[in-house]
Parts: C-alpha cells; sequence; structure tokens
C-alpha cells in the first residue's frame, strides 16, 4: 500500500516533495499528486471531472478549485493501493483534498497539513477520521518550523502505515445514538445485548449522526439501533445540532437492520443564548455551554412528518418504537418538558404517515427498563 503525498506542486512542489522524501526514508512507498489549478501539472487528476480537464481547469481559481475536489474524490476511489492520504496546502488546498479525504473510508490514515486547522475545521472533517494539523507558518517555502512541523505530520503518517492495530472481534457492528437524558436507555440496551454485538455508542450531537451513518455506508456499522433521533429536530426548528437533510439516508441506502425512536425530539440545542425570535419559550439550562428548548406541538408534528418520510424510504427491517411515558430525562411526570399533548401530537404525526408495520407503542418512559426490554425485542425481530 502506498502514501498518497496530495499537493498543489505549482505553489507548493518543493513542500510536497519533502514530506514525500521523509515518508520514504521512513521506508514507506509514496505517491505524489498534484492538483494544481493552473498549468499542466493537475491535468492527471483533472481528467478524473465527470466533464473532464477543462471543467477543472478553467482559469477561474474558484470554480477550479471547486472542481478539482470533485476529480481528486473521483481519482482516489479508482486507486486500489491507497494505504494513507497526507495533504497540505492553504484554504484552498485544503478545500480540494479534505473532500476527497472525507470519502475515504473510516480507518484509512488521512493527515491534512493546513493553514486553516486552528480555526473552525467542522467543514473539512466532516464525519471523517481526519487529522488535521495546523502549519503555523503558511504553506510557502521551507523553514525551521514548517521543516519541523511537516516533518512530524510525514512521521505521524509513517507511524500509521507500519504499525498495524490489532482487527477487530467478528461480532457484527451495531449503532446506537444516545444524548444525556437517554443514557439510562442506551446503557440498559447494551447491558442486555451482552457482547453479542459490538456496540458504538454515538453521541446525537449532529456530528454523531453524521459518523454514525458514514460507518454504514462504509460497510462498517451492520445495523442501528437509532433510539436518540434529536437531531431531526434541531434541523427542522433551527437547533446547533442538526445532522442534516440526509439523516437516515444511508441506513435506506444499504438496507441495514434498524430499531428506531423519539429520544429527545423534545428539545432544541442552542448555545449559552437561545435566539431571540424564540424569546418566551420554555427553556431549560443544561450546562454553561448548552440551552435546551422544549418542542411545541406544532414542531412536534412537522418532526414527525419528517420521520415518517424518512422511515418510509428504508428497505431493509425495520421498527420504529414510541414511549408513551416520555421521550427523554426532561419529558417526565414532574420535569421541566413533561407535555404529553405535544408527545401525543409526535407520535400522532408518525403513524399517520408511516407505511404499515413499521411503527408501535410501547407504554413506558423511554428510560424505563421495560422500555429496553422492548427494543431488544425488536432487534431481534429485525435481526433473525
Amino acid at each position: 500500500m502506498i502514501a498518497y503525498v496530495v499537493g498543489t506542486l505549482d505553489t507548493k512542489g518543493p513542500e510536497t516533495r519533502y514530506v514525500a522524501g521523509l515518508l520514504d526514508a521512513a521506508g514507506v512507498a509514496t505517491r505524489i499528486v498534484d492538483v494544481s489549478t493552473t498549468g499542466d501539472g493537475g491535468r492527471e487528476v483533472a481528467a478524473h471531472h465527470p466533464d473532464g480537464v477543462d471543467a477543472v481547469l478553467t482559469g477561474d481559481r474558484g470554480t477550479a478549485v471547486t472542481a478539482m475536489a470533485v476529480a481528486l474524490q473521483r481519482y482516489l476511489a479508482t486507486r486500489d493501493d491507497v494505504g494513507g492520504v497526507l495533504g497540505l496546502g492553504g484554504s484552498g488546498g485544503t478545500a480540494v483534498i479534505t473532500p476527497a479525504m472525507q470519502a475515504l473510508s473510516v480507518g484509512v490514515p488521512k493527515v491534512m497539513v493546513s493553514t486553516v486547522a486552528s480555526g473552525d475545521v467542522a467543514p473539512y472533517v466532516g464525519a471523517a477520521d481526519i487529522l488535521m494539523l495546523h502549519s503555523v507558518t503558511d504553506v510557502a517555502g521551507l523553514n525551521r518550523i514548517s521543516r519541523q512541523v511537516l516533518g512530524n505530520a510525514a512521521h505521524a503518517l509513517a507511524g500509521m502505515l507500519t504499525h498495524t492495530v490489532p482487527p477487530a472481534d467478528d461480532r457484527p457492528a451495531v449503532g446506537l445514538t444516545m444524548f444525556g437524558v437517554t443514557t439510562p436507555c442506551v446503557t440498559a440496551v447494551r447491558e442486555r445485548l451482552g457482547d453479542t454485538v459490538d456496540a458504538l455508542v454515538f453521541h446525537a450531537t449532529g456530528t454523531g449522526g453524521k459518523a454514525m451513518e458514514k460507518l454504514v455506508d462504509d460497510g462498517l456499522v451492520t445495523g442501528v439501533l437509532d433510539l436518540t433521533t434529536t437531531e431531526i429536530a434541531d434541523l427542522l426548528v433551527g437547533g446547533v445540532m442538526a445532522a442534516g437533510e440526509d439523516r437516515l439516508d444511508a441506513v435506506a441506502r444499504t438496507g441495514v437492520p434498524y430499531v428506531g425512536s423519539c429520544g429527545a425530539l423534545d428539545m432544541v440545542n442552542f448555545g449559552a443564548d437561545v435566539p431571540e425570535r424564540f424569546a418566551g419559550r420554555l427553556v431549560y439550562v443544561h450546562n454553561p455551554q448548552v440551552t435546551l428548548m422544549r418542542t411545541t406541538g406544532a414542531e412536534s408534528v412537522a418532526i414527525g412528518e419528517f420521520l415518517a418520510c424518512k422511515l418510509n424510504t428504508l428497505t431493509g427491517p425495520a421498527i420504529f418504537l414510541l414511549p408513551e411515558g416520555g421521550v427523554s430525562a426532561l419529558d417526565a411526570p414532574g420535569q421541566e418538558f413533561h407535555d404529553p399533548e405535544a408527545d401525543a401530537a409526535l407520535f400522532a404525526a408518525i403513524e399517520k404517515d408511516t407505511r404499515p408495520g413499521v411503527v408501535r407503542r410501547v407504554p413506558h418512559h423511554i428510560n424505563d427498563p421495560a422500555f429496553a426490554d422492548a427494543v431488544l425485542a425488536a432487534w431481534q425481530e429485525v435481526t433473525p
């Protein structure tokens, strides 16, 4: 397997070759990939764009960078010897290289040395396991700082490629979604599953849902216990922990066994402050950085309709459970978000539009041990 070193050789040739040389010296076979958008250096990669070279080498930097990102992703997808990828660049190079890294399977080593790695790297990392390393100085010449940083990146990738991780066991990998307010449920389900599965728990903070679905697409998760679908509430109401419009699409594409529920659909997540447009709403300060807002009956209907639409796309065995006693630790008698009418509106919307046989009511709170029993029974049904 080969380490692919990706950079724009028209502006960062010495730096790219320096990294490749260190990898070679460490005993790692390398291939330099030029993603330049000026001159002819990037033509090999650009030829992989669905509309050809001319769609990439346009002479306009903005369109060229966007198109080269598409071409690089398709280029790497044609290679069967990608052991790992190391990219280096500024904002443009980072925008070209990281989408291709995101498309690679989790577990393939990915290191990105970037001038923008000290800021918000969420758009560049996405749901992938990309190591972002701040270049400190610009990637514009070899000096006492850039040599050290680039050298550390090269040796990090060399270490990943030359030291194997012990293989996982052969139990099926199952993804579970969890929030603090559904932890008792997920913990109880994990205990009931015992060692029959390799349980991968994802924090339903937006990135958690995206990461789980990427692993489903990659074939690394073969079943889903989606007990905390709260990211859909954030998507539709405007919270900060949405997983995107494509939530559940990977489950639909792959047909993996699925058991879902309404965990934490009683709340929308914000930072320390709730936007002014929600003034007067019922809120709960979860911690100094997170404030929760109770969903209304109308919002619950919209959430239920969205969920029903998604559930109808699932091609594999699927069961969705409605916990009639409440959907989170805050949605219980005497708790701040207890609102049986809003829950009833949510449940009715899901039932109304979902195809027959998928939705089932359970007369318990989501964190009641009896609900965990119902989840296990449903799981055994979809995974005979």
